[in-house]
C-alpha cells in the first residue's frame, strides 16, 4: 500500500507543477497528514523534489522545454478552456493537469492569465472529484478507451443504449459529436466486430469497458466525422493482401463469410494452385484459415504468417 501511495504522490505532484501543501496532499490521497513526510522521503529517492514556501514540488530537469505562448494566444487559450469546462457534462482530471502545466509557464509573461487558468483547473478537478465520490466511473471508462485506442486493441463495451448492451468494437476516434438539443457528448466511434458497420457510442452511456487481446489497425481511408447515417456501411476495413497455396480449390469456400476482394487463382508449372486476394484483418480470418487445416498454406505476407503462427501457438498452449 505504501508503494502505491508514493506512486500516487508522484502523479499528484506532476499534475500540480505549482506545488501542493502537505495538508492538501493528505486530503487528496485520503491519508493522515503525519504520513506525508514519509511518502515525500521515499519519493525523493527516485525523483528530484523540493519544498518551497511550504509547497512540495518536482524540480524541472535541465533542458526540459517549456511551452511559450504569446499574450494573444494565452488569452485565446484561457477563453477556450473556460468554454470547454462550462460546456462538457463531465470534468476530467487530466484536463486540469494539462491546464496547470501550461498556466505555470504563463506566469513569467502573462501572470494574470496563468492565475485564471490555475483557478479554472482547480474548479475542474473539484468537479471531477465530486463525480468520483458520487460513484461515476466515466473518466475511468474514458481512460480504458484511450488505452485501447493507443495500443490498437479491440474493446468490449457494456452500454445502457438499446441495441448496444454488450458489443465489441475497434475504437477509431474519441471526441465530441453533435447531440440532441445542442448537446455535445464525448463519444467513441469504431467498427463493430463481425461487421462492416461503423458505430458511435455516447461514453456517458457506457457502464463498463474491457480491453481485449485482439489487435486492429485504423484504415487510411476512414473518415467517420464526415459520414452520414446512409454512408455508415462504406468499405473502410483494414485489409491484408494474402497469397495462399491451396491443395484443393474448394478450400477457398471457407472464406465466403469473410469480407474479401476478388480472388486471383494461378497454377504454376509444378501444378500447385495459389490464390491472391485481400481479406479483412480480423480474428475471423484466422479462424477460417484454421478451418482450412492443411488445405491452405500462407505464402505471403511474411508478417501475417508470423502473426497466424503466434495465434496457433496460443491455442495450443491451452491444451499443453
Amino acid at each position: 500500500m505504501k508503494g502505491e501511495r508514493v506512486a500516487q504522490l508522484e502523479l499528484l505532484l506532476r499534475s500540480h507543477p505549482e506545488g501542493l501543501r502537505r495538508a492538501e496532499i493528505a486530503r487528496r490521497l485520503g491519508v493522515h497528514r503525519s504520513t506525508i513526510s514519509r511518502y515525500v522521503e521515499d519519493l525523493s529517492e527516485h525523483i528530484d523534489i523540493y519544498e518551497d514556501n511550504n509547497l512540495i514540488k518536482i524540480k524541472q530537469k535541465e533542458g526540459e522545454e517549456s511551452v511559450a505562448l504569446s499574450v494573444y494566444e494565452s488569452i485565446a487559450f484561457n477563453m477556450s478552456a473556460e468554454l470547454l469546462a462550462e460546456n462538457t457534462e463531465f470534468q476530467n482530471p487530466h484536463l486540469a493537469s494539462g491546464l496547470r502545466k501550461i498556466a505555470m509557464n504563463m506566469r513569467s509573461y502573462a501572470p494574470k492569465v496563468g492565475d485564471n487558468i490555475l483557478v479554472l483547473a482547480e474548479k475542474i478537478e473539484q468537479e471531477a472529484q465530486k463525480n468520483r465520490e458520487g460513484g461515476s466511473n466515466y473518466n475511468a471508462i474514458l481512460e480504458v478507451l484511450i488505452d485501447a485506442w493507443i495500443s490498437g486493441r479491440m474493446v468490449r463495451v457494456e452500454s445502457s443504449e438499446e441495441g448496444k448492451e454488450e458489443i465489441e468494437i475497434s475504437p477509431y476516434f474519441i471526441g465530441f459529436r453533435e447531440g440532441e438539443a445542442g448537446r455535445r457528448p464525448i463519444t467513441v466511434t469504431g467498427r463493430l466486430r463481425h461487421t462492416k458497420e461503423i458505430i458511435t457510442i455516447d461514453i456517458s452511456k457506457i457502464d463498463k469497458a474491457t480491453i481485449l487481446d485482439e489487435t486492429y489497425t485504423i484504415p487510411d481511408n476512414l473518415k467517420p466525422f464526415n459520414m452520414t447515417r446512409e454512408e455508415k456501411n462504406y468499405d473502410a476495413i483494414d485489409m491484408v493482401p494474402l497469397k495462399l497455396k491451396l491443395t484443393e480449390k474448394s478450400a477457398f469456400n471457407s472464406f465466403n463469410e469473410v469480407v474479401h476482394g476478388s480472388p486471383v487463382f494461378e497454377r504454376n508449372a509444378e501444378g500447385n494452385l495459389t490464390v491472391f486476394f485481400e481479406a479483412e484483418n480480423s480474428i475471423e480470418l484466422m479462424m477460417h484459415l484454421f478451418q482450412c487445416g492443411r488445405s491452405a498454406e500462407i505464402l505471403e505476407p511474411e508478417s501475417y504468417k508470423k502473426k497466424y503462427l503466434c495465434y496457433i501457438k496460443d491455442v495450443l498452449s491451452i491444451y499443453e
